[in-house]
């Protein structure tokens, strides 16, 4: 599999309105921040077990400097689906879903699509949108890879790769939900993820360093949805990033230090 994926590779086929065209071509010379490739795989697993990117907690890898010693980490790799889509009243939207109630971990949890890579995706964004089909029907071929953003490390010291896609028909979705997965799938206004509306904030400590958990409420056709942790940190990295500007409140990534001896039991809590 491809280890960096850089925005350059990834082309927009055209079609769309002209602010999905604007915003394909402002992500393509996208250049997240240097991180570290020449790592091998580490035997830690995702608390899911079952290859998914569920996490409470999860912070660019920036925040999180990892050590150049192979041998004390070896972060998995996986990659998650931003697939932003123009709605109705004109907004920039981000298609989430809700983990099955029936699942043994995290459980009705709000989650991007995505999961581990596999032999056989050539690059993020090939694991993004094999994920996205497997759990809920979305065709790979309506979705145009634009760029990858940095990294984040989730709990289990997973490596994560948020991937930006956008789908230009959204009537050509019609989502085929994974029951053993998947719960409900559903859209929300990316911008939310800037503004200090309908968020909470909680203060955690992790070798000796303070940091902000965050989560929003969100409410649509009647049923309300917490989005926290690892997805939106991710979310709030995405709109800041295509939006330009920073958040309306204190994100507070911590400089956090890996664990000079790594288990299988570490993490950041």
């Amino acid at each position: 599999m491809d280890s960096s994926s850089s925005s350059s590779s990834y082309n927009f086929h055209g079609g769309g309105s002209q602010r999905l065209r604007e915003l394909a071509q402002q992500l393509r010379f996208y250049k997240p921040p240097p991180f570290t490739e020449d790592i091998e795989e580490h035997s830690n697993e995702e608390e899911s077990g079952s290859g998914k990117v569920v996490s409470q907690v999860g912070f660019p890898e920036s925040a999180t400097p990892v050590p150049q010693n192979p041998d004390k980490f070896r972060p998995k790799r996986a990659a998650v689906l931003i697939c932003l889509f123009e709605g109705d009243a004109g907004d920039l939207r981000v298609i989430l879903t809700k983990r099955s109630s029936k699942l043994s971990t995290h459980s009705g949890e709000v989650a991007l699509p995505g999961g581990k890579a596999e032999e056989g995706d050539k690059d993020d964004g090939d694991t993004a949108k094999r994920e996205a089909k497997e759990e809920i029907g979305l065709d790979p071929e309506l979705v145009n890879v634009v760029t990858v953003l940095e990294p984040f490390l989730s709990k289990h010291l997973l490596r994560v790769v948020p991937v930006i896609g956008i789908l230009n028909d959204k009537k050509a979705f019609k989502p085929v939900l994974n029951p053993a997965e998947v719960e409900a799938v559903f859209d929300a206004p990316l911008e939310m993820f800037l503004k200090d509306e309908n968020r909470n904030q909680e203060e955690r400590e992790w070798m000796g360093e303070k940091y902000l958990i965050h989560y929003f409420n969100y409410e649509t056709e009647h049923k309300n949805y917490l989005i926290w942790g690892l997805t939106a940190g991710i979310l709030i990295r995405a709109a800041s990033v295509v939006y330009k500007r920073e958040p309306a409140f204190r994100e507070q990534n911590p400089k956090f230090k890996v664990p000079k001896v790594l288990t299988k039991d570490t993490v950041m809590r």
